[in-house]
């Protein structure tokens, strides 16, 4: 099936997502790709990000399916793998990816990490799996954003600059969308 739709799940706490970080910039430029619709919701939930609620959202509200890119951004990114363990998708985009619940409280209620990650699932569910991640990532250790990158065999987009990815434009994610419409 081919690209037809992207969704957009943001971090955490992210508040009014059309106005944080690059989810409303971003959410318009794909809107201006022709054959493609994005979505941009606010995610019930938003400061915990319990996988118990926002999986079923992206599932029924969202409408995530075989025609559609989720492009998740830090517990965004861990929502996208979870959802793909048991979900066929069209492509995962993961933004600022990790793990573990890095000793946090607050990460580890959201329940992405109370079990081990099943890449072998998620690579079968999903066609085409790209990540983009920052070794100055003042949140996320390097080591963890590799491993994602190592279980997924992801097309890793490596910087040194970025931290976690919360500027308010992102020309790179634009141009891997553009390829994927160009995929099968």
């Amino acid at each position: 099936m081919p690209l037809r739709k992207a969704v957009i799940v943001p971090g955490n706490g992210a508040g009014d997502v059309e106005h944080c970080n690059w989810y409303g910039w971003v959410h318009k430029q794909i809107n201006k790709i022709p054959g493609l619709s994005c979505q941009l919701k606010n995610m019930p939930d938003p400061v915990t990000a319990r996988e118990s609620i926002w999986l079923p959202f992206m599932e029924k509200d969202l409408l995530c399916d075989e025609e559609t890119v989720i492009i998740g951004h830090s517990s965004g990114a861990a929502a996208a793998m979870r959802y793909a363990e048991t979900h066929r998708v069209f492509g995962i985009i993961l933004v600022g990816a990790y793990t573990s619940d890095l000793g946090d409280e607050n990460e580890r209620e959201s329940g992405y990490f109370s079990r081990p990650w099943e890449w072998n699932k998620i690579r079968a569910n999903v066609k085409h799996i790209v990540q983009f991640g920052s070794t100055d990532d003042p949140f996320l250790p390097w080591g963890e954003q590799q491993e994602v990158a190592d279980g997924l065999k992801a097309d890793l987009h490596k910087y040194t600059d970025r931290g976690h990815f919360q500027n308010t434009h992102f020309p790179e994610l634009i141009d891997s969308v553009q390829k994927l419409t160009k995929a099968d």
